[in-house]
């Protein structure tokens, strides 16, 4: 069963935009956390290293709700060095998986509702506002935190239809620079997306990305930088990433979305619009991927004697799944589409949780 979303996929993107967020996120109660925070995300006090991941949460007013609803760590929706438009919509659509979502079962049809197990394509060609909006909104995200609580900015470079390579990585470094201005804590650098380089995604170019995070942290020194990335099947790349830029960042954050085909009932393409039959599906069905990804770093942690921090993303929709990303060796756990529509997911994963603990 599930409640009235937070984001309302039968609105326009900016009509969540303008109106969000709904449900139980728009009532003003406060998740009350007492004592001290026990635990820690990258230096900061957290009462429980669980959150939400960049998506979800638009604009303050989203981010200042997750964080009254007691998820310590949101992350501020990926935003850009200037104003850049959102698909058509629709933008979220829920689709039927039998099972996991994998290479030789990624030809999905749309589902008629939302029900659980939930999964569901998301398709928003990450929008943006211009940093005159963006940076005081996210600056009075920041200032609303509670004890035991961290707020995280997403942000990505964009590509210039007529500029360089060298133009790409500077617009990465700007938007970092934009970033450390508004006073956030923890900035997370989105590479699973698409670059002007040898590969679709710029985490799989290993050479761009480590251009890249050399150039954030020229930029912001010693403030944390997390690393978001995608499914890798190949381990030898995913290594090799790793030995590139693992010893410059502090996060990986783990994954993002897999792409599938995506139909209606009819077999027409379900998203409107020049490339749009392909989208990036998340939810239950990429659980798998989520966990695999988050032991796999964690193994290359300990072999190459690195020190980063792992945050595990992917499915996650109740304190079993917490506890099984946690035992895979994420050192925090994000939920998005699940938080969609159960927005006391934080507060009942800490009330098995941490009370288990306390106990």
């Amino acid at each position: 069963m599930v409640s009235e979303p937070m984001y309302d996929p039968a609105r326009t993107y900016q009509d969540n935009f303008d109106n969000g967020p709904f449900g139980l996120f728009a009532s003003p109660d406060v998740l009350t956390q007492t004592g001290d925070p026990q635990s820690t995300f990258l230096g900061h006090p957290v009462y429980l290293p669980f959150g939400i991941p960049a998506g979800p949460l638009l604009n303050g007013n989203f981010v200042k709700a997750a964080l009254d609803k007691g998820y310590d760590i949101p992350v501020y929706k990926t935003v850009r060095t200037h104003r850049y438009p959102c698909h058509a919509w629709p933008n979220v659509l829920a689709v039927k998986v039998d099972g996991d979502l994998t290479t030789a079962n990624n030809h999905l049809t749309t589902a008629p509702g939302y029900s659980q197990p939930l999964s569901i394509t998301n398709s928003f060609g990450v929008p943006s506002f211009d940093p005159d909006f963006w940076q005081p909104d996210l600056a009075s995200a920041v200032a609303h935190t509670h004890k035991g609580q961290v707020v995280v900015a997403s942000f990505q470079g964009t590509l210039n239809e007529h500029g360089s390579a060298a133009d790409y990585i500077a617009d990465f470094a700007l938007g970092a620079r934009l970033l450390k201005e508004t006073g956030v804590k923890i900035l997370e650098v989105n590479l699973s997306c698409p670059n002007e380089g040898t590969a679709n995604l710029l985490c799989f170019d290993t050479v761009r990305s480590r251009e890249v995070v050399d150039a954030i942290k020229n930029e912001v020194g010693d403030l944390p930088l997390i690393i978001k990335c995608a499914y890798f099947a190949d381990d030898a790349k995913l290594k090799q990433l790793i030995q590139s830029v693992g010893p410059y960042i502090q996060g990986i954050s783990s994954i993002n979305t897999i792409s599938a085909e995506v139909r209606d009932a009819a077999g027409n393409q379900a998203l409107p619009g020049e490339g749009r039959l392909w989208s990036g599906v998340c939810g239950a069905s990429i659980k798998w991927a989520g966990l695999n990804m988050v032991a796999r770093l964690a193994r290359l942690r300990d072999e190459l004697d690195l020190s980063y921090t792992i945050t595990g993303v992917g499915g996650a929709s109740n304190a079993t799944d917490y506890l099984d990303f946690r035992s895979a060796g994420a050192d925090a756990v994000m939920a998005a589409t699940s938080v969609m529509w159960n927005p006391a997911l934080a507060s009942e994963i800490k009330s098995q949780v941490l009370d288990a603990v306390a106990q």
